[in-house]
């Protein structure tokens, strides 16, 4: 239908006016009957989020997505795209999409007085329908709604009473289209006040002009929790404006969570090909996520952002890879020691409490790896106990006395994959514990299973752990031995 060119085609073709919202449920309804995925890149809410968002569109509701940073809810706004015809005809020349059969502006009206069924038509695509503002305090009434233009009455030679003069905003310009508003809160109560007709009874006042303007637009609002921020807050009548307020959540499972990491961290196939991330390594980059979100040092209110974890890869996969550039290996796999490259990705995706501050973010970061590794370990491990009866050996009792007597085990970045290996091997009491409580595990996940032993040994000080940016370094700790006695 997009190659029709004049309004008396467009008649002819037999083409029906329908709202934005009209267009959406209907295609919304055709995807769910031809069983189709209606929001894709969405993981973790096929239970919750996305049921309510079908209902919201369905009913034609204005949608406020509440949720903390990092849940996605612009990609959400985005993805409603997809709902929209492929193409839907204009009003050619015209600044806010006036539908050929029901045109607002004095532009459009003039036009198709003049020309009739010769009114020349464009097309547009579903792609050219979505705008985005971000709220922010220097976000003004011209900017969303429209402004006098003193170069249009000079160029027009027209009084400023006459319409043409006027400038629409953003919002005008959306017409028949998805208006997304990030950070609502963020707005000025003044300009939310600019809001109120336009979500109800569709006309805009610009100075002085008051325009019956019923515009067509899919409203989508983003914001955090009131409680997170003292930016500011949605006043309560465009609250009451909105027509269904959905909160968005972190993903509740590991496994969820690594999918959303794998599919949006940047990484290119060659790099993947080059490095190897076990398994394990996947989900201790989400589990310090998890437990940042937890975290007595940090700021739940604030959240912790599904693009730590992202960002965490990234820094993961580049430690790697330079460790690869600097060794000339051909390929490598992802150690423990590349997780320190990781603390830059905690420190910019946190707030810090009171406390976390008097740690510090760096010392926070390294709490949070720390505790990562110990909830995996936990996971199939048996309790490391701090205090331990005098005789009585513990599953971990012969890794400690390997220690005694081979006084250290250091882990170099600069070890070739087939030296690291090797140097774990030596603790063989350590590879029979990995097989005894983890068997079947892939090489690359053994090996760094066994790092996350020592590593949980030294964290319950059976262990003494020296870390530098280049090496672990494993030695007995001889106080845990004084307090808690020889095992």
């Amino acid at each position: 239908m997009n190659d029709i060119k004049t309004l008396g085609a467009l008649k002819a073709s037999g083409y029906k006016t329908k709202s934005i919202r009209e267009e959406i449920k209907s295609n919304l309804i055709s995807k769910i009957q031809k069983n189709e995925p209606v929001f894709s890149g969405l993981w973790g809410y096929e239970e919750t989020v996305i049921p309510q968002l079908k209902k919201a569109l369905i009913a034609g509701h204005h949608i406020n997505l509440l949720g903390l940073r990092g849940q996605a809810k612009t990609r959400i706004a985005r993805n409603m795209v997809e709902l929209l015809d492929e193409y839907m005809p204009v009003v050619a020349g015209s600044e806010i999409n006036d539908d050929p059969l029901l045109p607002l502006s004095k532009f459009a009206r003039d036009l198709i007085a003049e020309k009739g069924d010769d009114t020349p038509i464009a097309w547009v695509h579903r792609s050219e329908r979505f705008f985005e503002k971000l709220a922010t305090p220097d976000v003004n009434v011209a900017d969303l709604i429209g402004d006098i233009d003193p170069i249009k009455a000079a160029t027009l030679k027209v009084p400023y009473s006459d319409e043409r003069v006027l400038h629409y905003g953003m919002i005008p310009r959306a017409n028949r289209s998805i208006f997304v508003i990030n950070e609502l809160p963020d707005l000025q109560a003044r300009i939310q006040v600019a809001l109120f007709n336009i979500l109800q009874e569709g006309d805009i006042q610009i100075r002085g002009f008051q325009l019956r303007l019923p515009l067509d637009i899919q409203f989508v609002f983003t914001a955090n929790p009131e409680d997170y921020t003292n930016r500011g807050s949605i006043v309560t009548p465009l609250k009451d404006r909105i027509g269904s307020q959905i909160f968005t959540h972190y993903p509740e499972t590991i496994g969820l969570a690594r999918t959303i990491t794998e599919q949006e961290a940047r990484i290119s196939p060659e790099i993947k090909n080059l490095v190897h991330v076990p398994n394990i390594a996947r989900d201790l980059i989400e589990r310090v996520s998890f437990e940042a979100r937890k975290s007595e040092f940090v700021d739940a209110k604030s959240g912790v952002s599904a693009r730590l974890s992202i960002t965490a890869m990234e820094n993961l996969m580049a430690a790697a890879e330079l460790r690869l550039i600097e060794s000339g290996a051909e390929k490598t796999e992802v150690r423990l020691i590349d997780f320190l490259a990781i603390i830059p990705s905690i420190t910019g995706k946190i707030e810090l409490v009171y406390e976390g501050e008097q740690e510090g973010a760096d010392e926070v970061a390294r709490k949070l790896i720390d505790e990562a590794v110990v909830a995996e370990f936990e996971e199939t491990f048996p309790r490391i106990q701090r205090l331990e009866k005098d005789g009585v050996p513990t599953p971990y009792s012969k890794i400690i006395e390997w220690f005694d007597q081979n006084a250290f085990l250091e882990l170099s970045n600069e070890l070739t994959d087939e030296n690291y290996r090797k140097a774990l091997d030596k603790i063989t009491p350590l590879g029979k514990l990995v097989d005894q409580f983890r068997p079947n595990l892939t090489d690359s996940d053994r090996y760094l299973c066994m790092e996350i032993v020592l590593w949980t040994l030294a964290i319950n000080e059976k262990l003494d752990r020296t870390a530098s940016s280049q090496a672990f370094k494993f030695e007995p700790n001889f106080l845990s031995k004084h307090f808690y006695g020889d095992n």
